[in-house]
């Protein structure tokens, strides 16, 4: 059985949890999987996370006039999904990016733009079965701005395994989101303790502001 506690911040800090990391001056901003299943809703997937794609595009605005390299991730399978292997087997919602289905595709409101980088996915991390981290750490990446869906999905999986691959993550509180609010809040919650540091969106900008000078 699991013991409860009355203030899990203080029970989490007082164990040594959520020391805060120095962000370096050499930043990417990742958007993970703005696909129109999740604004879509007639999809399965439909999060109801506008906000947290308004948040990313004006994230994506201030990175780009800020010189900050910007990493779009999709998702895509062919029609038997074996690229997604037991992962596309448990969530049957995986369809929906099968090649050819509109709801894998970006929205009007956030999609990439030329210079941007595009990472095609099978798993929930941006890194696993792909190489961003060789590109990232070849190009003098030293922090990752973490926007994208969902929070207890393919966020929390690419924040984990970009402290992993030795990159500060910022998860931009703002600019992810999930279909539901207090998953939503406690995969933020455990994120900040063990694998990343948050930011919110005006911090995230001032951060990219910063850069400048």
């Amino acid at each position: 059985m699991t013991r409860a506690v009355d203030d899990p911040g203080q029970d989490y800090a007082a164990a040594g949890f959520g020391a805060s990391l120095a962000p370096g001056r050499k930043p990417v901003l990742l958007l993970i999987d703005f696909s129109r299943a999740y604004f879509d809703a007639a999809s399965p997937l439909y999060a109801g996370v506008e906000a947290a794609r308004a948040s990313a595009a004006r994230l994506h605005t201030a990175a780009r006039a800020a010189g900050v390299p910007c990493v779009f991730t999709r998702v895509e399978y062919s029609a038997d999904g074996h690229e997604g292997g037991l992962f596309y087997k448990k969530i049957a919602a995986l369809k929906c990016f099968e090649r050819g289905n509109p709801l894998g595709d970006f929205t009007p409101e956030l999609a990439p733009l030329p210079g941007d980088e595009v990472v095609t996915k099978h798993y929930p991390s941006a890194f696993f079965g792909t190489r961003l981290a060789e590109h990232l750490h070849a190009r003098g990446i030293d922090t990752i701005l973490v926007t994208g869906l969902s929070t207890s999905g393919c966020v929390r999986a690419s924040a984990v395994d970009a402290i992993c691959h030795g990159f500060v993550p910022l998860v931009v509180t703002d600019a992810v989101g999930d279909r539901d609010a207090g998953v939503h809040a406690a995969n933020l919650f455990d994120l900040a303790a063990k694998s990343a540091d948050l930011v919110s969106e005006a911090q995230a900008l001032a951060y990219l502001a910063g850069l400048q000078r």
